[in-house]
């Protein structure tokens, strides 16, 4: 509330001052108000999801198992082979025989590069599988991915993305290489 002073000044004959209060402002009101609305809308928010990808890991056991060989058609396996500097090196088929149209060839990331190929196989092999008497539904390209030392973190991330973009019904990451895959990777 204001008051207004209306004391004479005295024997001083001057003129007539109030005297002045400092003014405050009660900032509880709008403090509470502050944590009521960061209290909505920390509970109301939805907190981003991290992005994962499944993987099949294969089981931890310490019984060994009988590990057989499996048999698979070379028409339907490539492997690609990932170096330094984000180099790729893909081959359709083994290594010691390739098929044809299927010799080890420089590729990069992206869809001018390695997913092209991989649409290309994913669709000839469906292909194969599909004029093969006793074929299953699950029969289509197996891709063996195999990282080197120096390949990064991001290709195999780079690769499973290509994977999942042409729906390569299975792939493997190994890390053996034979000595000829050794070279393959290692020339410039």
């Amino acid at each position: 509330m204001a008051e207004l002073n209306t004391e004479s000044g005295g024997d001083k004959g001057g003129k007539v001052r109030s005297k002045k209060s400092n003014a405050k402002v009660d900032l509880t009101a709008m403090v509470d108000l502050a944590f009521l609305l960061i209290t909505f809308f920390m509970l109301t928010t939805s907190l981003s999801k991290p992005q994962a990808m499944n993987l099949g890991l294969p089981d931890k056991g310490d019984e060994k198992t009988d590990e057989k060989d499996i048999k698979v058609d070379q028409k339907r396996t490539m492997t690609i082979l990932l170096g330094d500097d984000n180099k790729i090196k893909w081959f359709h088929g083994l290594l010691e025989a390739p098929e044809p149209n299927g010799k080890p060839t420089d590729a990069t990331y992206g869809k001018n590069g390695i997913r092209k190929e991989l649409v290309k196989r994913v669709k000839s092999v469906a292909e194969y599988c599909a004029s093969k008497q006793g074929s299953k539904p699950g029969d289509g390209l197996i891709v063996i991915i195999k990282p080197s030392k120096k390949s990064t973190y991001r290709n195999i991330v780079d690769i499973l993305d290509e994977m999942a973009i042409t729906d390569v019904p299975t792939y493997a990451i190994v890390n053996d290489f034979t000595p000829e895959e050794k070279k393959l990777i290692e020339e410039k």
